[in-house]
């Protein structure tokens, strides 16, 4: 198995024991604004998944993600399996080449841009979108812009998707479930982004012991959420450079 298929069967797996044990949490928060299966779908798909993912033979990073994202698919009910799983097959291919700075922010990129057309949700709605946009911002603008270590700029995505977790408490649901109690989903956590949070911690904890090293800390409060695109605020640095030429 390469380094990087072996990385990421070990990411599985730890999402998974996860997920388990963040099953009851989970369920009780979808309990108060849906219909309390999340956290049940979720432990399921995934202990699937990390079978799936143990069973392959010698595969590369790029298999193991299209097998899981396909195990998510068949195993979880209700929209969470399309959402976490159909993105995860799409955004698969983007690690054709193994799993690089640059190939992992495509890859988070494209992750996100398929969970926002099939959920059709946007950053407000009280989704997992709430969590995810930040943190794939934050992630994209520690590598591309900060130029920070890949680890460091995981756990900026980490610290993003808590912040982006709070921020769905105080919102109204405008999407799922959730939406059909109105204001009455104002002060609920949303459990999509829950454990779209869980995903990322763990992701974080086995690239930190792959590496050999403690996880960075991470902290909320840092101001780590661009207020633009990266590429854009690259594009604006070089006209604003060339115009002082």
């Amino acid at each position: 198995m390469s380094d990087d298929g072996a990385a990421v069967v070990a990411a599985v797996e730890a999402i998974a024991e996860r997920i388990e044990n963040e099953r009851d949490h989970l369920t009780q928060l979808d309990s108060a604004i849906g219909d309390a299966d999340h956290g049940g779908n979720m432990a399921r798909g995934w202990a699937a998944a990390a079978d799936a993912a143990r069973d392959l033979d010698d595969p590369d990073a790029e298999t193991v993600a299209k097998t899981v994202g396909k195990t998510l698919m068949a195993e979880v009910g209700g929209a969470s399996g399309p959402l976490f799983g159909g993105s995860l097959v799409f955004a698969a291919g983007e690690l054709e080449e193994g799993v690089t700075p640059e190939t992992a922010v495509a890859f988070a990129e494209t992750y996100l841009e398929k969970v926002e057309d099939r959920g059709d949700a946007r950053v407000g709605d009280q989704t997992m979108v709430d969590a995810l946009t930040p943190a794939v911002h934050a992630f994209k603008k520690s590598v591309e812009v900060d130029d920070l270590p890949p680890i460091e700029a995981l756990a900026k995505a980490v610290d993003a998707a808590e912040r982006g977790v709070a921020f769905t408490v105080p919102i109204r649901a405008r999407k799922g479930r959730a939406s059909y109690l109105g204001w009455r989903s104002v002060g609920h956590q949303d459990p999509g982004a829950t454990s779209t949070l869980f995903i990322l911690e763990e992701l974080l904890a086995v690239a930190a012991e792959r590496l050999g090293v403690d996880p960075p800390e991470t902290d909320a409060a840092s101001p780590t959420i661009p207020d633009e695109d990266p590429d854009e605020a690259a594009e604006d640095g070089s006209a604003a450079a060339s115009e002082d030429d």
